[in-house]
């Protein structure tokens, strides 16, 4: 099945409310084979939406519509829907009694208004609500099935889960659609996507499973969204693993995750593996890559401290690097991150030890080292490995962009 998902409601067309119902109404869909083509976002207004089902009916194989099933004057997802089926609508006499009873086991009388929650559009089903008064619908015209649902996310997933349990799953059977990311870092865009493309653009031709390809750019790492459409999970599955292994085999240890663990997870399972410690020395990245690595439940295993030096006075008190190593070479040099990696690792007694320094921005860049100029070392026993980075962006961009090649370092350094 292919299907689009419309959510209802004008308050979601401005900054404060932003529509999560779609994301877990896809989520649901892909796990039965379904593939959603298309998503909207409509006001409270009948002829916009009514316009969308005209559109959508007969087109596609199935409507998921969340919200404007309320009592009030702006909930008009029913108007539309018999606006665009051109039906009357006739009001149910049960679900009339269940919405009063509903608000008598509360010790209230329903207000008249309410009436309108139980008009239905002839030739719909109702969908029962357990957690409000609102009913959901359920229509099926010209080969598409269109599914009205509630906007609370509380009342509208109980009824998303019965809608695929009892009627759209056992259409669908064992099939479904099945996912796999990959995170890939230290490498650009274009350069994953020529050394992949020769391998993933030959997924859809000719194969028992066809695998289709997504590539993104997203802050600090690539990630490749792999989709395979099978007819049960162990097909998806094997398809996914086999897929994997091909893309390994060109992109190697710039792949850090074939399942979509951030980083920070990967490394941290990297430091339990091996027994090891973790201590932190950061500069102009200001405490975010200890963050990062605590943010992972269990991190008191591996994570002993963090150290901020920000001022070059902190780094010579704190960290021990000279003065006139600072003097003579600058604080944003390879010479003082190694003296930074090798001094927390040191004085906390961790396995590793990593030194961050670097201009953030948006000032303090020179010609010769120019904003997001960032340097890095990673302390380990018999080894320090320092590199010099030049990253673009605003100031959260560099900072964040540093942890994420400082926690690659690492990862390197452990995996061989």
């Amino acid at each position: 099945m292919n299907a689009w998902i419309i959510a209802v409601g004008s308050e979601m067309l401005t900054p404060f409310k932003v529509d999560t119902n779609s994301l877990a109404v896809t989520e649901r869909l892909n796990a039965i084979g379904c593939d959603v083509r298309f998503k909207a976002v409509v006001g409270d207004e009948v002829a916009e939406l009514a316009a969308l089902f005209t559109r959508g009916i007969g087109a596609i194989d199935l409507i998921v519509c969340t919200g404007g099933l309320g009592p009030t004057q702006d909930d008009i997802t029913r108007d539309a829907l018999t606006l665009a089926l051109q039906v009357p609508a006739d009001e149910d006499a049960t679900v009339i009694e269940r919405i009063r009873q509903r608000f008598a086991q509360r010790g209230m009388t329903m207000p008249d208004i309410n009436r309108r929650q139980a008009m239905v559009p002839r030739g719909a089903v109702m969908l029962e609500n357990e957690r409000g008064t609102a009913p959901g619908l359920w229509i099926e015209r010209a080969g598409t099935t269109v599914v009205l649902l509630p906007g609370p996310p509380r009342e509208m997933m109980p009824m998303l889960e019965r809608v695929i349990d009892d009627r759209l799953g056992p259409r669908a059977g064992a099939a479904g659609l099945f996912r796999r990311v990959l995170k890939i870092t230290g490498r650009s865009e274009s350069e994953v996507d020529e050394r992949a493309q020769p391998i993933y653009c030959q997924w859809t031709r000719g194969q028992d499973v066809p695998i289709s390809t997504t590539i993104l750019a997203v802050m600090g790492q690539i990630e490749l969204h792999l989709t395979a459409s099978a007819s049960t999970p162990d097909a998806g599955a094997a398809a996914l693993d086999a897929a994997v292994r091909e893309l390994e085999q060109v992109l190697g240890t710039a792949i850090y995750s074939s399942r979509g663990q951030p980083l920070e997870r990967v490394v941290g399972e990297l430091l339990i593996r091996g027994g090891l410690t973790i201590a932190v020395a950061e500069s102009c990245t200001g405490g975010l890559l200890a963050s990062r690595l605590t943010d992972v439940p269990g991190s008191s295993a591996y994570f002993d401290r963090g150290v901020v030096c920000y001022s070059n006075d902190a780094k010579v008190a704190w960290l021990g690097v000279p003065g006139e190593l600072i003097a003579d070479c600058g604080a944003v040099s390879e010479p003082v991150a190694r003296v930074m990696a090798e001094h927390v690792r040191a004085r906390s007694g961790t396995s590793v030890g990593i030194g961050v320094t670097g201009i953030a921005g948006p000032g303090g860049g020179t010609p010769e080292k120019p904003v997001g100029t960032v340097v890095i070392a990673v302390a380990a026993p018999g080894e320090t490995r320092v590199q010099t980075f030049q990253f673009v962006g605003a100031r959260d961009m560099v900072k964040f962009q540093s942890t994420q090649a400082a926690l690659n370092m690492v990862r390197l350094l452990l995996c061989n």
